[in-house]
Parts: C-alpha cells; sequence; structure tokens
C-alpha cells in the first residue's frame, strides 16, 4: 500500500471531519452540520463539495492552478461575512492536521505521516490562493459599496422604505408650516 491508496481509503473519514470543523467556525453551525439538503443549506453543501474535490486534487498533487474553482466556492462565501482574513482561510490548513491524525491512528499506515511534505506543500498553496480570492472578493465588495454611496442607493439598502422616508419629511415639513 503506497500513500495514493491511504488518501483513497480514508478520503470520507479525512474529509468528514475537515467540513466539521469548517463549519464549525460558522455561529448557525449546528444547522450547516446537520442539514444536508443543498437548498436549505446552500453553504453547507458548497462547503462539502468543495472540500472533496479540493481533497481530491491535492492529494493527486494535481496543478495548484486548478485548486482555484474550489478554493472560490468557499472563500467568496467568507469574504461576504464577518471573518477576518486569517479566520476565512484558516479552515483550509486544518487538512494537514486532520490527515496526520487519521493516518498516525491507523498502525499501518502512520509510516505515511512522514511522506506527506508534498500533500502539505499544495495545502499551503490552496491557502495563499485562498488568501488571493479573499482580498480580490473584499476589494470588490467594497467597490460596490463605494459605487453605492456615490450613486445614492445606499440609501435604498441601508435604511427605511424610500416612499417612508419621504411620507415623514413631508409629515415633519407640514408640522412646521
Amino acid at each position: 500500500m503506497d500513500l495514493a491508496e491511504a488518501f483513497r481509503n480514508y478520503r470520507e473519514t479525512i474529509v468528514g471531519k475537515w467540513v466539521d470543523y469548517t463549519l464549525s467556525t460558522y455561529t448557525s453551525s449546528d444547522f450547516f452540520k446537520r442539514e444536508k439538503d443543498q437548498f436549505a443549506n446552500p453553504i453547507g453543501a458548497s462547503v462539502r463539495e468543495a472540500l472533496d474535490s479540493l481533497f481530491v486534487m491535492m492529494s493527486k498533487g494535481t496543478d495548484p492552478v486548478e485548486f482555484k474553482g474550489p478554493v472560490e466556492k468557499i472563500i467568496k462565501i467568507r469574504a461576504v461575512q464577518e471573518f477576518t482574513p486569517a479566520q476565512a482561510v484558516a479552515p483550509l490548513n486544518a487538512v494537514k492536521h486532520i490527515t496526520r491524525e487519521v493516518l498516525a491512528a491507523d498502525k499501518e499506515r502512520a509510516v505515511f505521516v512522514k511522506d506527506l511534505y508534498d500533500f502539505e506543500f499544495n495545502v499551503d498553496l490552496a491557502v495563499l490562493a485562498a488568501f488571493d480570492i479573499y482580498m480580490e472578493s473584499r476589494e470588490r465588495l467594497y467597490k460596490v459599496r463605494i459605487a453605492e454611496i456615490k450613486s445614492g442607493s445606499h440609501i435604498l439598502t441601508d435604511s427605511k422604505c424610500p416612499s417612508k422616508l419621504l411620507n415623514e419629511e413631508s409629515q415633519e415639513f407640514l408640522k412646521s408650516v
């Protein structure tokens, strides 16, 4: 048996723990972990799908450029939420520790722990890509916000209904006259 076979045998276990860890970083983590329906829980479904495909890519030594798709799927969601950059990308790094833990628990496969250098390097590359994607997403979010403020459309999104505001202003004006 080699490391590739160990990855195949323990894929479900490793990805399951990785998904569980990632979803535990959300405030509604119980719901995200429990609900499996992709329509009722799109965040949980996206995280599960993206981490599974990312694990396969990293364990097979796929070109790191291809990590972008699954990484984007996770990080773009986290970029619009209340995560710092470190909190947003940290779950990607957790797979290194999870993989070591799972392989070390099996006496036959514990010898493969020392062979994880290439896998862990791929994880590091995925984390770096995640940080870039996070920063691009935040920059895009701030540009949209600035455009809303410049155009005045922030009034529509940040306050009460404009017609109600106009009505209130009219009432105040009539009272003052």
